[in-house]
């Protein structure tokens, strides 16, 4: 299994507009981060998890050719308004393309996009074309039985997932219990953790490194920092067997 991170950084993105911080003018490529995402390949299903606005500079970026599924994490904006680059898939596919998530996401997808289920004629395949398909239980994808893991976003709902030995789960303020688990004996963690000053909606450095403690992952990587992390400066603070991801970063699993 390969994982991809095709975006690392906080909904607004890194640099942020109009912010002339260390990190936000750094030449350093990894403290410019596109919106969180990454991409899991195994045995030639890629499945993308969220569907970010840069979707699509992802793809060229990562040289991704297509895509066999999407998982939803949460309906934000920074995780869905790039699935209409899925058009593109369908294209090169010539199929749609499934897209997996609670049925409070999947409504909000439905509204969003619309135009997408009009049933108006689409002669010019300006549409993309995904199903929309409701968790209720393990989503299988080729050989992968991917377990959907519950955990909490300030006072809303985010879905983490579990493929075999990983997971991901970002924009996380609290993972309950009976999620953590279902998180024991992992290979490879990938978790939220925002900066170092607390948040109503995102697990601080502090908090992410006590679920880290908890698990007892061989390895975890943080994603969604916002631009208070200077990867190189603040990657050196960090336990052993826990980094900074940044946008492009590729692990085997």
């Amino acid at each position: 299994m390969k994982i991809t991170f095709l975006g690392t950084g906080t909904s607004h993105g890194i640099p942020m507009i109009a912010c002339n911080c260390k990190v936000c003018a750094s030449d350093n490529p990894k403290n410019k981060r596109m919106r969180t995402s990454v991409l899991v390949s195994n045995n030639g299903y890629n499945i993308l998890v969220d569907a970010t606005p840069e979707l699509r500079l992802q793809c060229i970026k990562n040289k991704v050719t297509r895509l066999d599924a999407v998982l939803i994490t949460h309906p934000h904006a920074d995780h869905i308004f790039g699935l209409d680059d899925l058009r593109r898939f369908n294209m090169i596919q010539r199929a749609e393309i499934p897209i997996y998530g609670t049925s409070d996401t999947l409504n909000i997808i439905r509204n969003a996009f619309s135009y997408v289920f009009n049933n108006e004629p689409d002669p010019g395949g300006y549409k993309p074309r995904f199903s929309l398909n409701t968790i209720n239980g393990n989503v299988k994808i080729g050989s992968l039985s991917i377990v959907p893991i519950k955990a909490f976003h300030g006072d809303s709902n985010v879905m983490g997932y579990r493929f075999g030995k990983f997971t991901y789960i970002t924009d996380v303020s609290e993972i309950p219990a009976e999620s953590m688990e279902m998180l024991k004996g992992l290979d490879v963690l990938v978790l939220g953790a925002l900066r170092y000053i607390p948040h109503v909606k995102h697990f601080s450095i502090e908090q992410a490194l006590h679920v880290v403690k908890q698990l007892k992952p061989q390895k975890t990587y943080f994603t969604h920092m916002c631009h208070e992390i200077e990867h190189e400066e603040d990657n050196r603070k960090l336990p052993s067997g826990v980094e900074f991801a940044y946008d492009g970063l590729v692990i085997d699993i």
